[in-house]
């Protein structure tokens, strides 16, 4: 969709096996132009390391906002799990942009020469999306640009007081496909809705991930998201190995049934 925000990772289900994937996916790769030479750390010795030190930075302005009841308790229990393994928690607050520019002008010239071919494969709401692109100035742009650099240098300094960054995945419990289908008009807000909390760690370029926490009262899954300083995929990776260990969410699954 946009090279400037575009990240890759595993799905894994464990963060064990999360942490294997991610080994044989990190490295330089010298004909990737995009690709940086850092050191790859063990990413699977890093889970063995202990959390009782570990600096939680709660993440509640925008990320908290209008939380749906039942992803905010399963939150604050995830929280209180990192305060009994003696993690220290404190909260934080960090500026957040929703400016779309640079993310609506690279996936129009991705997308431009597909669009022009075979508009009618993509879904109406999609081609509306991608096509509002194209009246995006070259100064815009730059402007974006510029100021995606600059929110990238700033969130380094967060981390001079906290190891990772907490929030809910999701502010809301996922919506239903029939219920969307029913009132396609809804579809949009949703997938701002959903994308919000995890939106604004691509446009940091720092490491996240998502771990169960809990479900609704209709099963349907919560997900709470740790992130850390570029490159410290080990401490995401530590913090999400912890919190998994200490629960047992991992371990369950939603009730399909009922759906």
């Amino acid at each position: 969709m946009s090279p400037s925000y575009d990240h890759v990772g595993p799905i894994a289900n464990s963060i064990y096996d999360a942490g294997v994937m991610l080994q044989a996916l990190a490295g330089y790769d010298p004909t990737d132009p995009a690709s940086i030479d850092v050191p790859v750390p063990d990413f699977v010795a890093a889970l063995e390391k202990t959390v009782c030190k570990l600096r939680i930075g709660v993440l509640r302005s925008f990320f908290f906002d209008e939380l749906h009841s039942e992803i905010a308790a399963a939150v604050e229990n995830a929280i209180e799990v990192f305060r009994r393994l003696h993690a220290e928690i404190r909260e934080v607050k960090l500026e957040v942009s929703t400016d779309r520019t640079l993310a609506s002008a690279e996936a129009y010239a991705y997308h431009q020469s597909f669009v022009d071919r075979s508009p009618e494969l993509y879904q109406p709401a999609t081609l509306a999306r991608i096509q509002s692109g194209a009246n995006i100035s070259a100064d815009d742009v730059l402007r974006a640009r510029r100021e995606l650099e600059a929110s990238r240098h700033a969130i380094r300094r967060i981390f001079d007081e906290v190891d990772v960054l907490l929030t809910p995945t999701v502010p809301i419990p996922p919506p239903l496909i029939d219920d969307l289908r029913e009132h396609p008009e809804n579809l949009r807000p949703q997938e701002l809705t959903m994308l919000r909390n995890t939106r604004p760690f691509n446009v940091w370029g720092i490491p996240a991930i998502s771990v169960p926490c809990g479900f609704t009262k209709d099963g349907l899954p919560i997900g709470l998201q740790l992130a850390a300083a570029p490159w410290r995929e080990d401490a995401v990776l530590r913090a999400a190995h912890a919190y998994e260990q200490a629960t047992e969410w991992h371990k369950r699954k939603p009730d399909l049934v009922n759906f």
